[in-house]
């Protein structure tokens, strides 16, 4: 893979070139800044910014005043070849909070094992409604100890206003949800991104997470995606990279709170 390469085809099509993540939100240019603007239960954010030494200080305030006047907390998502070299440090001299640092992975589809089934006892459930949404909520809560309210919003007002932008997936161990995964679909671009992929503690190490991952990436090669785009954890990573995904950048997510 052409790193350089594919690394700016990601930042022209899906940062700078962003579109809305949900019938909900918008995606405004001003300057030399990228952001979404989406309701309360949304993802608020800057996906891309084009800054430098000298105006980068000035872009941040603009940011923080216009999403502060709407009330909202918002995220600028970082990524390790973003400029200025030192934006992360002007970002929490701002009152920025960073959370952990992800890694920026990609796998050209066409190269990715896709026969890596669920182990015996699991099957794969597609979420087309809200008794689905639940289940995937339900298991984001279980699997990251966070609340899933926003993610239940977000999906299923993507399963009701464009069903076409998201494919998520439920594996259950009889009844019981045990993993969940969702994946994010641009149309237009030649990526697809996959997220939130999550397993309940006590069904971690069996393949749950790999096999979700081939049946993503196998719904990708249907719909003639080129790329499948992922932000790794320390955990996932490694699991990633045996699949065929190669490291490209990192992301950290600052996160500001008025």
């Amino acid at each position: 893979m052409d790193h350089a390469g594919v690394l700016a085809l990601f930042d022209r099509d899906m940062r700078e070139g962003a579109r809305p993540d949900g019938p909900d939100a918008r995606v405004e240019r001003v300057g030399s800044v990228v952001r979404q603007v989406s309701s309360a239960h949304g993802w608020n954010g800057v996906v891309w910014s084009g800054l430098d030494e000298t105006g980068a200080d000035a872009a941040i305030a603009e940011q923080v005043a216009y999403f502060s006047g709407l009330g909202r907390g918002f995220e600028w998502k970082l990524y390790g070849h973003d400029r200025p070299v030192d934006l992360g440090q002007r970002l929490r001299a701002a009152g920025f909070e960073p959370e952990p640092e992800e890694t920026l992975m990609i796998a050209e589809v066409a190269g990715l094992d896709l026969d890596a089934g669920p182990p015996e006892g699991i099957r794969l459930l597609p979420v087309t409604d809200a008794a689905g949404v639940d289940l995937v909520a339900h298991v984001h809560e279980k699997a990251f100890g966070t609340d899933g309210s926003r993610l239940r919003h977000q999906l299923l007002a993507q399963l009701t206003g464009e069903p076409d932008t998201v494919l998520a997936t439920v594996a259950l161990a009889g009844d019981e949800p045990v993993s969940a995964a969702r994946m994010e679909l641009v149309p237009g671009t030649r990526f697809a991104g996959l997220w939130g992929g999550g397993t309940v503690e006590a069904w971690r190490g069996r393949g749950i997470y790999r096999a979700l991952v081939a049946h993503r990436a196998h719904a990708a090669a249907q719909r003639g995606y080129r790329y499948l785009q992922v932000d790794a954890s320390s955990q996932s990573r490694p699991i990633l990279e045996r699949l065929g995904f190669e490291p490209l950048t990192t992301t950290t997510p600052y996160i500001y709170v008025p």
